[in-house]
């Protein structure tokens, strides 16, 4: 991919400090979040960093994860995600009318929305967690069976009897990291294409456990903005919760990637591209 022009810097939350990062030149800003919950905005690129023209692209470590260190006493449940994301986008001038989320992240922009109606004009949401708990019972299991397939469990031991880990950390734990999210593709070798992450395991619990036996399917009918939904045929989160969350929400179209597990955006990424480059705003 060409050079992309970006630069660090941080943003304030809800009373809390947040490492953020700003990618292309002028245009309407869009606020990307990522999944996780706990990891960073690293693990995003440089797929995503593709969208960043004729628009800026702003992401950050949500609280707890990544570089957005918080003290252990600092709560880190949905509220208070939802809490940060208002802050940021008020934060900013002009305000954001759209906010990108993957996974968790699109969860949390959904969970936005319920708590500031009105508040973005655009959502476009990539492989978005369940909006209800028996989808995230049926996600649970078909990650696990995936993870247990004979091929996975064999690379997997394979790999902790090579020596690897000590003649090689580095290549270790990127191999590790591999076979730890295999599941989520639709086939296991297209892991490699996934830049790998670390995720903060209290802060994915906090929200995990503030989020348990939540159902908001009766409450999208009060999203007014206009919704674009990407879910990839071979996602272990059931294709059923984003059927769901399109029936329900008022201006949604769904958008299902034949050839992609969860991450879609790295197996099908020319396409994810140009769907999203067509729906997010920017510059005319």
């Amino acid at each position: 991919m060409p050079p992309v022009t970006e630069r660090a810097g941080s943003l304030r939350g809800a009373g809390v400090d947040l490492f953020a990062r700003w990618v292309g030149e002028g245009g309407p800003t869009v606020v990307v979040l990522h999944g996780g919950p706990g990891a960073s905005l690293d693990y995003l690129r440089p797929q995503f960093d593709l969208l960043a023209t004729g628009r800026t692209l702003l992401f950050y470590d949500q609280r707890g994860g990544g570089r957005s260190d918080v003290p252990r006493t600092t709560p880190l449940g949905w509220l208070e995600h939802v809490a940060d994301l208002e802050a940021v986008l008020d934060g900013l001038t002009p305000r954001p009318a759209c906010v990108l989320g993957f996974s968790w992240g699109g969860l949390l922009a959904v969970l936005h929305s319920l708590e500031h109606p009105g508040a973005v004009r655009k959502l476009a949401l990539v492989g978005p967690a369940p909006t209800y708990a028996e989808a995230w019972t049926a996600y649970d299991a078909e990650f696990a069976r995936r993870q247990a397939d004979p091929v996975v469990a064999a690379a997997r031991e394979a790999l902790f009897s090579s020596g690897l880990r000590e003649s090689d950390p580095e290549a270790f734990w990127r191999r590790a990291f591999e076979l730890s999210v295999a599941g989520y593709f639709k086939e296991p070798s297209r892991a490699v294409g996934l830049t790998p992450f670390r995720v903060n395991s209290r802060a994915q619990h906090a929200v995990w456990l503030s989020l348990a036996g939540m159902d908001v399917r009766g409450r999208l009918g009060t999203i007014a903005a206009e919704t674009l939904i990407l879910h990839g045929r071979y996602d272990p989160i059931p294709l059923a919760a984003s059927e769901a969350l399109a029936a329900r929400l008022p201006h949604a179209r769904l958008v299902v990637f034949e050839d992609s597990g969860h991450t879609l955006y790295t197996e099908e990424t020319g396409r994810f591209v140009a769907v999203l480059d067509a729906f997010l705003p920017r510059e005319p």
